[in-house]
């Protein structure tokens, strides 16, 4: 896992709610790693992996798993979310309002922006981070999901 580029102390943070972080770099969706993903998680329904099936559905040929468009959320945000100055770790907290809006098909090419809309302490050990997240899909109309995506930092 790569680090995060940049940090910033708490105050700081606490003053950009609001400020939209950027995007990270493009992932392009191949098979294989939709392939992997299947075998992972067990999911191979055949949108995902059987390309003469998924050629017949209006979709034209095989989409990633939401799920798998979902995990790679957090490898992104480690390019363009800061870290909080001081803190010894961040973890993944979950997510809030997950919604697949569009499919991502296979060889397109995906990034994740950050909206940074809340930072909170939530005890004297720890603070939380909120981001409005949206991964979006390259010359797509439309986003290929959006979602509130919290991250705690044990200070």
């Amino acid at each position: 896992m790569q680090g995060p580029l940049l940090t910033m102390g708490w105050d700081v943070l606490q003053a950009r709610v609001g400020t939209d972080f950027g995007a990270s770099g493009w992932v392009e969706v191949t098979q294989p790693l939709i392939s992997a993903f299947a075998d992972i998680t067990s999911d191979h329904y055949f949108l995902h992996l059987d390309a003469e099936r998924a050629a017949a559905t209006p979709f034209g040929r095989t989409i990633a798993h939401g799920m798998l468009t979902l995990s790679l959320v957090p490898a992104m945000g480690y390019e363009v979310c800061p870290f909080v100055e001081g803190a010894r770790y961040p973890l993944n907290y979950g997510f809030n309002r997950v919604r697949f809006v569009a499919p991502v098909p296979v060889g397109a090419r995906i990034r994740s922006r950050f909206v940074l809309q809340q930072a909170q302490k939530v005890d004297p050990a720890q603070c939380q981070l909120l981001y409005d997240v949206t991964v979006e899909i390259e010359g797509a109309d439309k986003p290929a999901l959006v979602a509130e995506w919290l991250t705690r930092y044990a200070l």
